[in-house]
Order: structure tokens, then C-alpha cells, then sequence
């Protein structure tokens, strides 16, 4: 009897454990199960946030007020998800558009749509492709699609013809370009939004292109009108730029919003207290907006496994690998761009915390299709290259926009 007790106890120990592994199985699915419902959930969440915010946005510019000018007042006033504009079929793009960025653009990593399209919503007819097809001319936003990075519906929305406008690539490509990410920089370091109007300026004797199935006008200028009425600092400053290469530093091209208003007849912000609106526009000051040259953010844990693609390092963990190639992921907090024209930036905790920093020599800064002490400021980054040490701590150096790849919220790799 004790011999058969004792086979049933050695019997029930070694099979315990089989036992105890098949009752797991109910709670795996169980847990699988709850993330499934919870990333539902997320994704539920995300798209009614979308749409409060694209709410805001339009209910912030009304309040500010639309542009006016009395000889456009027939023209169609176009409303999309992150944007409003004012139509001129005459000119077959838009008298101005407004829109607001805000500090979601700074966790924004959209990538660009290039779903160019003619807007269904303008009843006479938007320009079409045909109209810029090897016209010499880009497809010049108005409102940079950058600005709606958060935004799936916003950023689609902004490849819509009406808010395209010929600009020349020497002016859509470079300075035109940095001052649309000189504005979104302010966003990203006060974390206050702002409202941008933008446009052409109709001037007499302007080129039409004509071949296409419409007379698409050819702005010799532009002008970019940038409002912070946010906080007890409120300011206003404009830009007018030619439609050509600006030879010039970015401050030639500042103004006050009176003189953009005296040459294009608009009254930018007509909901403004009078006096308020008259402090705004009479003057500005480069000063308040450049000073801030030298992005940061707030520290920031290093990437945990989950959080980046597999076969990666984290800011930590480079250190680790001194002499070695390989792929760093992490936060950037910090960006400077020196005198010389190199740019330096630091992974989750700025200078002299910081484990870890990237470098882009000036002689490689052409190799970037968007100016990178801007564009990577806030955004969650994985770099390839060889890890060096630098005075006792990992860096790396950055030759190309291929070695850079930019992260969702979910750690994985945004498509480019």
C-alpha cells in the first residue's frame, strides 16, 4: 500500500507542473484578449481626440476672425479638418488659408501622404494636376503638411489643390521651407499654439500658366502672417518672400502685419479687441522669436525594449558598444546648430546629463531633405552608424537621411 501511495505522489509531482502550464493557456488569450480590446479602445480614443481637436482648431481661427477684404467677399470660403480658406477662382488657388498649429505637432510623426488631389469642395472647380505637371513650378503648400503630423485627416486634407499654390523650387525647397519650420520650432519649444495665415500676393503682370485645363496664376510674392495669442507675451510677426531664391537672412524677410495688410488689402485678426489687434500689428520683434535658437524639451526615460525596434540599443545601452556599429533609438531633447552650420543633438537628457549624442557635420547637412535641428527635435529617433566616445561618453555621427528613422508612439518605424 505505502508502494502504490508513493508512485501516486511521485506520479502527481512530475505531472504538477504539465498541469499547472495548460491552465496557462486560458490566461494568455485572456491577457492577449485585453490588449486587443485596450488598442481598440486607444484607437477609439485617438480618433474622438482627432476630432475635438480639429474642432478647436476651427473654432480658435473664428474667434480670431477670417481675413477680410471687401472685393473677395463672393469668393468661396472652404472649410477641410485643420484648415479654412478663401477660393479665387480667378487666380485658381486660394487668397489666403489659415490654420493653427498645435503642440500635438511636437508628438506628431505622420509622414507625408503626397496624395495630391483636386478639392471636391470648391464648386467652381479646383486646379488639377494637369495645371503643375512639368510646369517648371512645385506644388507649394500653403499650409505645410508638417503642421498636422498628429493628424491623419489633417494632413491628408492639406494635399488638396486649393491649398497649393506655383511656387519656384528655389523658394518652396529652402527658404520658404525653413521659415515653415521656424514657426513650427516655436510651437514645439513654448508648447503654445499658433495661428498661421498664408498666401499669395496677386501683383499686376502676373505669369499665367495655361497648360492644363485652367489658368493657373504665378505669384511673384508671398506672404506668411504668424499670430501668438497665447499667454501674457502676445505677439505678431509677418514675412513677405519672392517667389524666387531669397539671397537674404530670414529676418530681411520679416515685416509687420499693417504693411501685409496695406499691400494686400486684408485685415488678418477682425475679431480682435481694437486695441489689442492695433499693438499686434503695428510692430514687431524678431528678437522674441528668434531667441529661441536652441530647442529643448523635458528629460526622458530611456527607450525600454517595447518601445523600439528589435536588435536596437537604447541611450544607456550605447555605451556599451564604443568602436562598434549600430542602431541607437531614443528621444531627442536638445538640438543646437552651431555658427559653422553643424548640428548636435542629445538622446533623453540634455547636456551635460546626457549618455548619449549625434552629430551631423555641416558638409552633410545637405544630405537632408528638412533642416534637422528642427525636424527631430521632440521626436523619437533610431540612428545607424559607428558609436565613438567623446570625452568619456557615446556618439555618433550622422553622413545621410537614410540613417535616421523616426518612431510611432508604438515603437515601430514609421513608413517614409
Amino acid at each position: 500500500m505505502l508502494y502504490f501511495l508513493c508512485v501516486f505522489l511521485m506520479l502527481h509531482c512530475a505531472l504538477h507542473p504539465l498541469v499547472a502550464q495548460d491552465n496557462l493557456g486560458p490566461e494568455i488569450k485572456r491577457i492577449e484578449q485585453q490588449i486587443i480590446d485596450l488598442e481598440q479602445q486607444q484607437l477609439q480614443l485617438n480618433n474622438q481626440l482627432e476630432v475635438h481637436r480639429l474642432s478647436k482648431i476651427k473654432a480658435d481661427i473664428r474667434r480670431i476672425g477670417l481675413p477680410q477684404k471687401s472685393s473677395i467677399a463672393t469668393h468661396q470660403i472652404i472649410e477641410h479638418g485643420g484648415l479654412i480658406l478663401s477660393y479665387n477662382e480667378t487666380h485658381e488657388q486660394a487668397n489666403w488659408v489659415s490654420h493653427v498649429i498645435i503642440p500635438a505637432v511636437n508628438k506628431g510623426n505622420l509622414a507625408r501622404t503626397n496624395d495630391f488631389r483636386r478639392d471636391s469642395l470648391v464648386k467652381t472647380g479646383s486646379a488639377l494636376k494637369a495645371d503643375y505637371w512639368y510646369s517648371g513650378y512645385d506644388r507649394g503648400h500653403l499650409a505645410p503638411s508638417a503642421d498636422f503630423r498628429w493628424s491623419p485627416r489633417a494632413i491628408s486634407e492639406s494635399y488638396v489643390y486649393s491649398n497649393m499654390s506655383p511656387q519656384k523650387p528655389e523658394l518652396n525647397r529652402e527658404t520658404w521651407a525653413k521659415l515653415e519650420s521656424f514657426v513650427r520650432k516655436h510651437v514645439w519649444v513654448t508648447n503654445e499654439q499658433l495661428l498661421v495665415v498664408t498666401g499669395p500676393i496677386f501683383d499686376e503682370d502676373l505669369e499665367v500658366i495655361t497648360q492644363g485645363p485652367n489658368r493657373l496664376t504665378v505669384p511673384k510674392r508671398y506672404f506668411k502672417v504668424i499670430l501668438d495669442n497665447q499667454g501674457d507675451e502676445r505677439k505678431a510677426i509677418g514675412f513677405i518672400m519672392p517667389n524666387d531664391l531669397c539671397k537674404k537672412p530670414m529676418v530681411s524677410y520679416a515685416t509687420s502685419v499693417d504693411e501685409i495688410e496695406s499691400i494686400t488689402g486684408l485685415d488678418f485678426f477682425p475679431k480682435l479687441e481694437a486695441s489689442m489687434q492695433q499693438k499686434l500689428e503695428a510692430s514687431f520683434d524678431f528678437g522674441q522669436w528668434e531667441a529661441l535658437k536652441e530647442g529643448e524639451i523635458p528629460t526622458q526615460t530611456p527607450l525600454a525594449l517595447n518601445q523600439r525596434p528589435k536588435n536596437t540599443l537604447n541611450s544607456i545601452e550605447a555605451d556599451l558598444f564604443v568602436d562598434k556599429k549600430a542602431c541607437v533609438c531614443g528621444m531627442v531633447v536638445s538640438t543646437r546648430k552651431t555658427g559653422s552650420g553643424s548640428i548636435f543633438f542629445n538622446f533623453d537628457a540634455k547636456f551635460p546629463n546626457h549618455t548619449f549624442s549625434g552629430s551631423i557635420w555641416s558638409d552633410n547637412v545637405r544630405n537632408f531633405s528638412y533642416e534637422p535641428e528642427i525636424e527631430l527635435l521632440g521626436k523619437k529617433i533610431c540612428i545607424t552608424g559607428k558609436i565613438s566616445d567623446f570625452k568619456g561618453k557615446p556618439t555618433m555621427n550622422i553622413e545621410h537621411e537614410k540613417k535616421v528613422r523616426f518612431l510611432g508612439e508604438n515603437g515601430k518605424e514609421l513608413p517614409k
